[in-house]
Protein backbone atom coordinates (compact mmCIF):
# COMPACT_ATOMS: atom_id res chain seq x y z
CA UNK A 1 0.00 0.00 0.00
CA UNK A 2 1.50 3.31 -1.06
CA UNK A 3 1.26 6.36 1.16
CA UNK A 4 -1.35 8.92 0.10
CA UNK A 5 -0.07 12.47 -0.23
CA UNK A 6 -3.38 13.88 1.04
CA UNK A 7 -3.48 11.88 4.28
CA UNK A 8 -1.96 13.34 7.45
CA UNK A 9 -2.29 13.29 11.23
CA UNK A 10 -3.70 16.27 13.12
CA UNK A 11 -2.53 17.48 16.53
CA UNK A 12 -5.12 15.28 18.29
CA UNK A 13 -3.84 12.10 16.62
CA UNK A 14 -6.68 11.69 14.14
CA UNK A 15 -5.83 10.53 10.61
CA UNK A 16 -7.41 13.05 8.26
CA UNK A 17 -7.75 13.50 4.49
CA UNK A 18 -7.03 16.94 3.04
CA UNK A 19 -9.33 16.29 0.04
CA UNK A 20 -12.58 15.67 1.96
CA UNK A 21 -14.76 18.77 1.59
CA UNK A 22 -18.09 17.34 2.73
CA UNK A 23 -18.51 15.26 5.88
CA UNK A 24 -16.07 14.29 8.62
CA UNK A 25 -12.43 14.41 7.47
CA UNK A 26 -11.25 11.51 9.67
CA UNK A 27 -10.31 8.39 7.67
CA UNK A 28 -9.13 4.87 8.30
CA UNK A 29 -6.83 2.65 6.19
CA UNK A 30 -9.88 0.67 4.99
CA UNK A 31 -11.61 3.86 3.91
CA UNK A 32 -8.46 4.98 2.04
CA UNK A 33 -8.40 1.69 0.12
CA UNK A 34 -11.85 2.47 -1.30
CA UNK A 35 -10.96 6.03 -2.30
CA UNK A 36 -12.07 6.68 -5.92
CA UNK A 37 -8.98 8.83 -6.62
CA UNK A 38 -6.68 6.03 -5.51
CA UNK A 39 -8.56 3.51 -7.65
CA UNK A 40 -8.21 5.64 -10.78
CA UNK A 41 -4.50 6.46 -10.19
CA UNK A 42 -4.51 9.16 -12.87
CA UNK A 43 -2.23 12.21 -12.85
CA UNK A 44 -4.82 14.27 -14.75
CA UNK A 45 -7.55 13.86 -12.13
CA UNK A 46 -8.44 16.95 -10.07
CA UNK A 47 -10.92 16.23 -7.29
CA UNK A 48 -12.46 16.81 -3.89
CA UNK A 49 -14.14 14.09 -1.86
CA UNK A 50 -17.31 13.68 0.18
CA UNK A 51 -17.55 11.27 3.10
CA UNK A 52 -20.92 9.79 3.97
CA UNK A 53 -21.67 7.95 7.16
CA UNK A 54 -24.97 6.08 7.29
CA UNK A 55 -27.33 7.00 10.10
CA UNK A 56 -28.18 4.21 12.52
CA UNK A 57 -31.81 3.10 12.49
CA UNK A 58 -33.54 2.31 15.79
CA UNK A 59 -36.07 -0.50 15.41
CA UNK A 60 -38.62 -0.96 18.21
CA UNK A 61 -40.64 -4.16 18.20
CA UNK A 62 -44.12 -4.56 19.75
CA UNK A 63 -42.60 -6.91 22.33
CA UNK A 64 -40.47 -4.06 23.69
CA UNK A 65 -37.22 -5.27 22.15
CA UNK A 66 -35.08 -2.52 20.61
CA UNK A 67 -32.37 -3.02 17.95
CA UNK A 68 -30.00 -0.50 16.42
CA UNK A 69 -29.20 -1.24 12.79
CA UNK A 70 -25.84 0.27 11.85
CA UNK A 71 -24.19 -2.22 9.50
CA UNK A 72 -23.02 0.04 6.68
CA UNK A 73 -19.46 1.37 6.87
CA UNK A 74 -18.63 4.98 5.93
CA UNK A 75 -18.04 5.61 2.23
CA UNK A 76 -16.06 8.12 0.17
CA UNK A 77 -17.17 9.41 -3.22
CA UNK A 78 -16.21 12.26 -5.53
CA UNK A 79 -17.67 15.58 -4.40
CA UNK A 80 -16.34 17.26 -7.54
CA UNK A 81 -13.91 15.80 -10.06
CA UNK A 82 -12.61 16.66 -13.50
CA UNK A 83 -9.97 15.60 -15.99
CA UNK A 84 -7.33 18.30 -16.50
CA UNK A 85 -6.32 16.82 -19.87
CA UNK A 86 -9.79 16.56 -21.45
CA UNK A 87 -11.27 19.45 -19.42
CA UNK A 88 -14.34 17.36 -18.65
CA UNK A 89 -16.21 16.49 -15.45
CA UNK A 90 -15.80 13.03 -13.92
CA UNK A 91 -18.77 11.47 -12.15
CA UNK A 92 -17.35 8.05 -11.27
CA UNK A 93 -14.15 6.02 -11.23
CA UNK A 94 -15.32 4.02 -14.25
CA UNK A 95 -15.19 7.16 -16.42
CA UNK A 96 -11.57 7.73 -15.45
CA UNK A 97 -10.61 4.08 -15.93
CA UNK A 98 -12.16 4.03 -19.43
CA UNK A 99 -10.23 7.13 -20.56
CA UNK A 100 -8.02 6.59 -23.60
CA UNK A 101 -5.39 9.06 -22.33
CA UNK A 102 -5.02 7.02 -19.14
CA UNK A 103 -4.64 3.78 -21.13
CA UNK A 104 -1.88 5.26 -23.30
CA UNK A 105 -0.04 6.46 -20.18
CA UNK A 106 -0.17 2.97 -18.65
CA UNK A 107 1.20 1.40 -21.85
CA UNK A 108 3.99 4.00 -22.10
CA UNK A 109 5.02 3.29 -18.51
CA UNK A 110 5.02 -0.46 -19.21
CA UNK A 111 7.21 -0.27 -22.35
CA UNK A 112 10.65 0.22 -20.67
CA UNK A 113 9.96 -2.59 -18.20
CA UNK A 114 8.74 -4.82 -21.01
CA UNK A 115 11.88 -4.22 -23.09
CA UNK A 116 14.05 -5.21 -20.16
CA UNK A 117 12.20 -8.54 -19.93
CA UNK A 118 12.07 -9.08 -23.73
CA UNK A 119 8.28 -8.83 -23.77
CA UNK A 120 6.60 -7.16 -26.73
CA UNK A 121 4.08 -4.44 -25.89
CA UNK A 122 1.64 -3.31 -28.56
CA UNK A 123 0.26 0.16 -27.75
CA UNK A 124 -2.64 -0.37 -30.14
CA UNK A 125 -4.59 -3.50 -31.06
CA UNK A 126 -2.99 -5.53 -33.82
CA UNK A 127 -5.27 -6.60 -36.66
CA UNK A 128 -5.32 -10.30 -37.45
CA UNK A 129 -3.60 -11.26 -40.69
CA UNK A 130 -5.57 -13.65 -42.86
Amino acid sequence: MSICEYRSVDKDGRIICQKIREGDREVSPNLCRTCPARQSACDHLRFTLAKTEPSPIVVRYATGRVEVWNNDPPAIRFHTAACALKVAPIQSVSQCLACSARTCRVVQEAEPAARAGNILVFPQPVAAVS
